[in-house]
């Protein structure tokens, strides 16, 4: 299997500096600073990144495991809200919250909801998270 690569600069102080982060494929290539990850600044975050990284990586999950149950689904939409949060000297991720909505022919709610949450729990980004508390809302359209 590949290994992925993305890589960062930071430079100056945590409040004053600046960096930039970008992916492997050069499909990606943002700014970031302390307001961009504190308050609402202009680029990206970690956080962000984070984000949706987990909601691509759910999406494919949870429509892999709907084909392997024979659901054909037509789309997965899912989003991903990051919390991070002052904890004691530092500050931690405490919380991900994915909210799914899915396009899945001939499955009923109680089917499409188990599958969702296997697929929060399977997911490979969800195991590299798995200190951080994942919530999930599924909601078959």
């Amino acid at each position: 299997m590949p290994v992925r690569k993305a890589n960062a600069v930071w430079e100056g102080n945590l409040f004053k500096g600046k960096g930039t982060v970008e992916v492997e494929s050069g499909l990606f290539k943002g700014s970031y600073s302390f307001l961009t990850r504190f308050e609402d600044g202009k680029g990206t975050n970690p956080e962000e990144l984070l984000g949706a990284s987990h909601a691509a990586c759910y999406s494919m999950a949870f429509s892999s495991m709907l084909g392997e149950k024979g659901y054909k689904p037509v789309r997965i939409y899912t989003e991903a809200n990051v919390s991070i949060e002052k904890v004691g000297d530092g500050f931690a991720i405490t919380k991900i919250l994915l909210i799914t909505r899915g396009v899945v022919p001939d499955i009923d709610k109680e089917t499409f909801l188990k599958i969702a949450n296997e697929a929060k729990v399977g997911c490979p980004v969800s195991k590299a998270l798995a200190s951080v508390n994942i919530e999930l809302e599924a909601t078959l359209l």
